[in-house]
């Protein structure tokens, strides 16, 4: 029986990343821009049920909430090609209007003044759940609606629902205040952090500088347009969730998932790596490579998504999660040489964690056209061979309890 996750799309960084998302799970399962399952995908053994459901009429419907203090990007969502996905009955936006004009306190203020109606939402997905395992809510920690709304709905979530997981995809702001309008987005981000500190079981980080830097280095745009980066934040969600998705041997479920990956409660802010990343243009130049080609690169530095170097300090945890037509000898034996060759630093006080997780679907490259503000991540056919990995990790750390700048 699949085990369902409810999605929590907060504030505008929230919702965007969050329409990207379920577009990005309905090109894999084969669903169109309606909810309609297509011919060709009817005989998938794959699990929709995780993040959709079923209405009467045969449509397949995101479990997901979209909810904002501001109706500009909700309405954005509501007008767009997708506008008939979505249960309209999940949507919240504040009747004021005014959004949380980028103030933690504001979000929550606001948040707890309508907490009846959002509650209602997630009660009744909840209800409608043969066995709701978590929830997921994708959210920014600098703005205020992000920040504050996110972070009311944590501490209530983790009240009402104190069995059920609760993951979070959060985007970390700029490093360099230079690049932002929000003067307190320190202010919002300490005070989310808390929360996510005390309230989530596990915390996807995704660092807005690491994710310029992989547009810019990586894909070659030289202004990456907000679309694009979410796209690639889509993607690594999509990436991470293929094993909940898709039936394999291990890792079936979030709780197995996460288990492997943080060894005490406090300590669940993860790391995200993945490649290959790749233009349209760039598509054909592709070759073949190893899997201990793909493992190796998905420790460099350059390829992940939080502004943290892989060579200070040490891992807790690692994994791996393939796509794609892949020999589980050649995985077994990469991991190996891995261990021996001490690519990846581990903790002294605990073993050498590395696991892997096989998805045989076909592969699901990242695509980013440089000239479309909407480009989005596509399935890949044009090299069926070619391995896509996705690490999750917890750290670096110098020793326990002590991050690494």
């Amino acid at each position: 029986m699949p085990r369902e996750i409810i999605t929590l799309q907060v504030g505008q960084c929230g919702n965007q990343i969050g329409s990207e998302f379920w577009k990005q799970l309905c090109a894999e399962h084969g669903i169109n821009q309606r909810g309609i399952l297509e011919d060709y995908a009817t005989a998938g053994d794959d699990r929709k049920d995780v993040f959709f459901y079923q209405a009467d009429d045969e449509h397949y419907i995101p479990r997901a909430l979209l909810v904002d203090m501001e109706p500009r990007v909700i309405n954005m969502i509501q007008n767009s090609e997708y506008r008939e996905l979505y249960n309209p009955e999940n949507i919240f936006i504040s009747k004021d209007g005014g959004g949380a004009g980028n103030n933690w306190a504001k979000g929550f203020a606001q948040a707890e003044k309508v907490q009846e109606e959002i509650f209602e939402m997630i009660d009744r997905e909840a209800d409608g759940s043969d066995s709701l395992e978590g929830f997921v809510l994708i959210h920014s920690i600098a703005g205020g609606t992000g920040s504050g709304v996110g972070s009311y709905l944590l501490e209530n979530i983790n009240d009402r629902y104190p069995k059920k997981l609760i993951q979070t995809y959060s985007v970390f702001p700029m490093l360099s205040a230079d690049t932002s309008d929000v003067v307190v987005q320190p202010y919002n981000s300490v005070l989310t952090l808390k929360r996510l500190t005390l309230n989530a079981d596990c915390v996807v980080v995704l660092d807005n500088t690491a994710l310029n830097r992989i547009a810019m280095d990586r894909l070659k745009l030289p202004n990456p347009t907000f679309a694009q980066i979410n796209s690639l934040v889509s993607t690594v969600m999509a990436a991470s969730t293929t094993t909940l998705r898709y039936p394999g041997y291990m890792n079936n479920d979030l709780i197995g998932m996460l288990a492997s990956l943080i060894p005490t409660p406090r300590c669940h802010f993860l790391m995200t790596g993945y490649t290959p990343l790749t233009l349209d243009s760039q598509t054909a130049t592709i070759r073949k490579t190893t899997v201990l080609d793909v493992m190796r690169r998905l420790l460099h530095t350059k390829n992940i998504m939080v502004s943290c170097s892989t060579r200070r300090g040490v891992y807790v945890s690692i994994l791996n999660i393939i796509q794609g037509d892949v020999d589980p000898t050649q995985v077994h034996k990469s991991l190996q040489r891995i261990r021996e060759r001490k690519l990846a630093k581990f903790i002294k006080w605990g073993p050498a964690s590395i696991q892997d997780e096989h998805d045989d679907e076909p592969d699901r490259s990242f695509h980013c056209a440089g000239d479309d503000d909407h480009a989005r991540p596509q399935r890949s056919t044009e090299n069926p061979g070619k391995e896509v990995g996705e690490v999750h990790g917890v750290g670096p750390c110098e020793h326990p309890g002590r991050p690494v700048e």
